[in-house]
């Protein structure tokens, strides 16, 4: 597999080992418990990543069957393009910006930490099949609307590569939830 494909996948299973830690370390009564009013708790944290894993799945199916058809040969590097790489700094876990989450994406808090947890590790893998699936495929040169707002645009490589960036954002924020000392992110996400 592609290097920088390879790379997405490395981040991706980081994450999930990172939140499986937390699960494995965190007793299930304080997964629910938010840090002060208005704050999301570690599960809530995982519920979203789930909430934006199921809305970006069909994108990146969709996305993938339009490089397939597309006659472009794969690149020799992938290249975000500028929305993409502008949203990939903006949601860099060491910028601290705090945005407001669209109530599509806002958990309801009422699942178990067992049931978030098996959730997202399933959509996890069917992320990483589809980076996989990536794999020789010229996705620089498709683009899809993520879900945020129907006005962006971005290549299919940028979108792949805000997955796990936005994951580490929520898991780091899970673990300032659970009080548990913050760990630094691997360069990659930085």
């Amino acid at each position: 597999m592609d290097g920088q494909l390879s790379a997405i996948v490395q981040d991706l299973q980081a994450v999930e080992q990172r939140l499986r830690q937390l699960h494995d370390w965190l007793p299930r009564d304080a997964w629910s418990q938010p840090p002060s009013p208005g704050r999301w708790s570690p599960a809530e944290c995982v519920a979203h990543l789930n909430l934006t894993s199921r809305a970006m799945l069909p994108l990146l199916g969709d996305g993938l069957h339009k490089a397939i058809r597309n006659p472009i040969g794969p690149p020799a590097r992938y290249r975000r393009d500028l929305v993409g790489w502008l949203i990939w700094k903006l949601i860099a876990p060491s910028n601290r910006l705090r945005t407001r989450t669209i109530q599509a994406f806002v958990p309801s808090g009422d699942e178990s930490p067992d049931t978030v947890m098996a959730e997202f590790s399933r959509l996890q893998s069917e992320i990483v099949d589809c980076v996989r699936a990536a794999d020789g495929l010229p996705i620089d040169h498709v683009t899809l609307r993520p879900p945020i707002d129907e006005r962006v645009k971005c290549n299919l490589y940028a979108a792949l590569t805000l997955i796990p960036r936005h994951q580490l954002r929520h898991a780091l924020q899970a673990e300032r939830a659970a009080s548990v000392p913050v760990q630094e992110p691997s360069p990659l996400a930085v």
